[in-house]
C-alpha cells in the first residue's frame, strides 16, 4: 500500500533558456571560427607570402582563392550572421535582454565589418588576381603582387578585427545570460 504524498507536486516546466544557451554557444562558435580564419590570414599566411618569389605568391594565392569555396567555410562566412542573429533573437524572447543586445551588436558587426567588405573588396580583388597569368619575370610579378598584397591585406585586417570584436561581444553575451543564484 503506497501512502499518498501531501507536497504539491512540482510545476511542470520546460527549459525555454536551453535553445538560447545552445545559440550562444553556437554564436561563440561560429565567431570563433570565422575570426580564426582571418587571423590566420594575418599572422602567418600573408607574411609568408609576401617573403617568397612573387611568382610563387600569385600562383598559390590563386590556389588558396579557388579552393576556400568549399562546405567547410561556407557556414562560418555566411551563417556567422545568421547564427548570431537567431541567439540574439532567442536570448530576448527568454528575457535576456543584454545578452540579446550583445549578440545584436556581434551579429551588425560581423555583417558589416566582416562578410560585406569581404564580398564587396577581398573576393574582387581575389577575381582579379585569379584572372592574372604569372609572369615569367620576378619583376613583373613583384609589381603585381605589390599592387594586390598590401590592399588585400589593409582589408583583411579590418575584418580580422571586427570578427575579433563579434567574438568577445558573443563571449560576452554567453557569460551574460547565466540565469542569476536566487539567495
Amino acid at each position: 500500500m503506497t501512502v499518498p504524498s501531501t507536497a504539491p507536486a512540482p510545476p511542470a516546466t520546460t527549459d525555454r533558456g536551453g535553445a538560447a544557451r545552445w545559440a550562444g554557444v553556437a554564436a561563440v562558435l561560429f565567431t570563433g571560427a570565422i575570426f580564426g580564419f582571418f587571423y590566420a590570414w594575418v599572422c602567418s599566411t600573408m607574411w609568408g607570402l609576401d617573403a617568397t618569389d612573387p611568382r610563387v605568391a600569385i600562383e598559390a594565392m590563386q590556389a588558396m582563392n579557388a579552393s576556400v569555396r568549399n562546405a567547410v567555410f561556407t557556414p562560418a562566412f555566411f551563417g556567422t550572421p545568421v547564427v548570431v542573429a537567431v541567439a540574439a533573437v532567442l536570448m530576448w524572447r527568454t528575457g535576456r535582454r543584454t545578452a540579446a543586445r550583445l549578440l545584436a551588436a556581434a551579429a551588425l558587426i560581423y555583417l558589416f565589418g566582416g562578410l560585406v567588405p569581404t564580398m564587396t573588396v577581398n573576393v574582387p580583388m581575389n577575381e582579379t588576381l585569379a584572372s592574372v597569368e604569372v609572369p615569367g619575370s620576378r619583376e613583373a610579378a613583384e609589381r603585381i603582387w605589390a599592387d594586390y598584397s598590401g590592399r588585400w591585406q589593409m582589408f583583411n585586417i579590418a575584418r580580422t578585427v571586427a570578427s575579433g570584436v563579434a567574438l568577445l561581444l558573443a563571449a560576452l553575451a554567453l557569460s551574460a545570460q547565466r540565469p542569476r543564484l536566487a539567495g
